[in-house]
């Protein structure tokens, strides 16, 4: 087995034997509650390092066993992949929620995670993530329930969902269009401190400290103009 102090990397063998070793219907299950679009077998299979075969009749159980069990969610093959869904006799229940959660204020994470979508729109949520240096999955879905944030296209090259602020956005925050945001310079860390972080962790490093810096700063005068 390998860890991260061990220094593996993905293509490491003990590290894919360690995958290898992981329960098939619940690493599927894992998976696919983080997916933002339908993910076909074949990358299935590749993530939980099972066979793809195996894979195929494993999303085929899961699918019959949830349509059995009822549950409030199910497992829909569609566009060429398999992506978990709200089962339709639900929807009353998630549209009180939302409708509710439309009251609630929104949370420091939400205000961040808006404050992100807004300067570097369009964005996927893989790269609002790597910014912010959390999961982010729940706090888009609030974003776009609330119609704050929205489905702009797709990434030409990873196919990944692209999002960005909404006329709905503009209006809560009593902004005529995108361009009276708040200035970023107030917020950015020093050319100096910039330097130092590109030198010791490169340059993609210093383009997230710097966009986490934005996020926390922005945020604050978001919500004061909401």
């Amino acid at each position: 087995m390998t860890s991260p102090d061990d220094g593996g990397r993905p293509g490491d063998p003990d590290l894919e034997l360690e995958l290898e070793l992981l329960p098939l219907l619940p690493a599927l299950e894992a998976v696919l509650m983080v997916a933002d679009l339908p993910l076909d077998h074949l990358m299935l299979a590749q993530a939980v390092a099972h066979p793809p075969g195996d894979v195929l009749a494993a999303l085929e159980t899961l699918a019959r066993t949830y349509d059995a069990q009822g549950r409030g969610f199910e497992l829909r093959q569609v566009a060429g992949g398999w992506r978990f869904y709200t089962r339709e006799q639900y929807a009353p229940a998630v549209e009180r929620f939302v409708r509710d959660g439309q009251q609630a204020r929104l949370t420091h994470a939400s205000l961040e995670t808006m404050a992100i979508v807004a300067y570097r729109q369009p964005i996927s949520r893989a790269r609002v993530s790597a910014i912010r240096g959390v999961n982010v999955d729940g706090v888009m879905r609030t974003l776009v329930t609330r119609g704050l944030v929205e489905e702009a296209g797709t990434d030409a090259e990873t196919g990944a969902v692209l999002y960005a602020t909404s006329g709905y956005f503009l209006e809560r925050m009593g902004l005529r269009d995108l361009d009276e945001l708040p200035e970023l310079a107030p917020f950015l860390p020093e050319m100096s401190d910039v330097d130092d972080v590109q030198e010791q962790e490169g340059p993609a490093f210093a383009e997230t400290a710097d966009a986490g810096v934005v996020a926390d700063g922005t945020a604050d005068q978001l919500d004061a103009q909401r």
